[in-house]
């Protein structure tokens, strides 16, 4: 199995490693992920200048491939140029954060899954709500089995899912929950402070599950509760019976 590897927090983070070494018994690891954090940068690509790639070694063995860009640069590049043929997988993450509720739309941990799904292969994002000392090993063992649960259900091609993994534990998850995206925020929080000049500056609000609703049956819900989540995502983001109701009118320009 070719899998391709990616992840926004850079190729330097615990998580990324992690998940290699996890999916290594599982086939041919290839890893294509961006030289520095694009946390945030949802589905942002690179065209208005070159795209500079590092490789990088390890212990005298290619780790991977450096890009300075976005996920999304990164899996278009490692489908196009570095894995020797079109990838059967392709898994963003392990993620420093949860990416629930409406979080997923700017994330760039599911962008590099996203755009994977676009070249029509299975995708998979997983993300690991932080604690205080996150055991990136046992959440990639953890992200590696509900992968594999997941291939086994032979999902389609281009098929996109969304994993999320409690804050680590001794005792690990309390389970698994399917759920669907909680997309209710109840507060949104834009911090001003002032800098030694006396000029504002503003942080944007850092608590993904904290500012959603937590509805019964929602991601942000179960992870708070300590479930791992799988969400299946889809990319086509049109209101099929809005489209079907307007399809009705008479749009012409007179």
């Amino acid at each position: 199995m070719q899998i391709l590897l990616t992840n926004d927090d850079g190729i330097h983070a615990p998580g990324l490693r992690a998940m290699r070494d996890a999916l290594a018994g599982m086939g041919d690891v290839h890893l294509v992920a961006p030289y520095i954090e694009q946390s945030g940068v949802a589905l942002a690509i690179t065209y208005l200048h070159p795209l500079m790639v590092h490789e990088e070694f390890r212990d005298g063995e290619r780790f991977g491939w450096a890009v300075q860009g976005s996920p999304a640069d990164c899996v278009k590049l490692g489908v196009l140029e570095f894995c020797p043929k079109k990838p059967d997988l392709v898994v963003s993450g392990i993620n420093a954060g949860a990416n629930v509720g409406v979080n997923v739309h700017y994330s760039g941990t599911v962008a590099g899954a996203i755009e994977g799904a676009f070249f029509g292969v299975t995708s998979i994002a997983v993300s690991l709500d932080l604690a205080e000392t996150p055991d990136y090993s046992a959440a990639a063992r953890h992200a590696r089995t509900l992968v594999e649960r997941i291939l086994a259900l032979r999902p389609p091609a281009g098929s996109l899912w969304n994993v999320n993994l409690p804050a680590s534990t001794p005792e690990g998850p309390r389970g698994v929950k399917t759920a669907a995206l909680g997309v209710k925020r109840h507060v949104d929080v834009m911090e001003k402070r002032i800098d030694p000049r006396g000029r504002p500056y503003y942080w944007s609000g850092q608590t993904p599950i904290d500012d959603h609703q937590a509805e019964p049956g929602t991601d942000v819900r179960e992870l708070a509760e300590g479930h791992a989540t799988i969400t299946p995502l889809q990319l086509d983001y049109t209101d099929r019976p809005a489209l079907k109701e307007i399809s009705e009118i008479d749009w012409r320009l007179d």
